[in-house]
């Protein structure tokens, strides 16, 4: 099937179960990959599932385990509520620079067994954002792939819109519409309850740059500081939560998240 059939089908099924299917098809048009899964963002509460193509024992680290916590150091759900859409991105361009040695990579994503993902980002309107990920298990997408994949953003973006004017609502009947504080309120309150008050407030701003996968000289230039300031920060941090690993503050942050949802 060429482009111009698969889009046709994905104007015929707009407002259907078929049009998410029929949409990544259509993408696959253009340039093939393996996985696909669709999420959607508004600002502090957990990410809707709209569509994804994995088997049970994979949807629960891809869908299930990401929505339970470790979505908020993902850096398409990051970008997606604070930068301007449509935009189709690979997801090593958003990455802070030492994503791929975080804890967020190594404890969670390196699961996913995905050699690249890029991502249509999209403005669903009523601040809500959605990202439809294309997954590669076995190579990167070439220049030229991803160049093609471009071109049809206009129209990823506008059925996009179309099929999904509704995600606020649903967002708002969810289970967690207003209950509990403000995600940010949580992600902050999390932070700050690893320590139980032992880190003061710029070793808890070192936390999140660290598990966001920053660098100490990345961290050092996001906060005014040095990287050896950064340094003797972490090495305070650990000593306080008597830890002796990045691997075991993400565990923490993790488990800690999770108590107090």
């Amino acid at each position: 099937m060429d482009w111009h059939v698969a889009s046709a089908r994905v104007v015929e099924a707009l407002n259907s179960p078929a049009f998410a299917p029929e949409l990544v098809g259509a993408l696959r048009c253009i340039a093939p990959f393996e996985h696909s899964v669709t999420f959607a963002y508004r600002g502090d509460q957990r990410p809707l599932a709209l569509h994804d193509e994995f088997p049970d024992w994979k949807r629960k680290v891809m869908v299930a385990d990401y929505q339970a916590g470790p979505y908020l150091l993902d850096p398409f759900y990051l970008n997606a509520t604070t930068t301007a859409l449509p935009r189709i991105v690979r997801l090593r361009d958003l990455a802070p620079d030492r994503f791929y040695q975080g804890e967020y990579f190594r404890n969670y994503y390196i699961q996913t067994e995905l050699a690249e993902e890029i991502g249509f980002m999209v403005d669903a309107g009523q601040g809500v954002s959605v990202v439809i990920s294309a997954m590669r298990s076995s190579r990167a997408f070439t220049a030229r792939e991803f160049r093609d994949l471009a071109a049809v953003l206009p129209f990823v973006a506008a059925v996009a819109r179309r099929n999904w004017s509704d995600l606020a609502r649903q967002f708002e009947d969810g289970p967690a519409a207003g209950s509990g504080p403000a995600l940010t309120s949580l992600i902050d309150h999390a932070f700050r309850s690893l320590g139980r008050n032992l880190l003061t407030a710029r070793e808890t701003e070192v936390v999140e740059y660290t598990l966001k996968g920053y660098s100490a000289e990345a961290t050092g230039q996001a906060m005014g500081i040095t990287p050896g300031t950064v340094r003797i920060h972490k090495r305070n941090i650990y000593t306080k939560l008597q830890i002796g690993s990045q691997g075991e503050l993400f565990s923490r942050f993790i488990s800690t998240l999770s108590s107090l949802r």
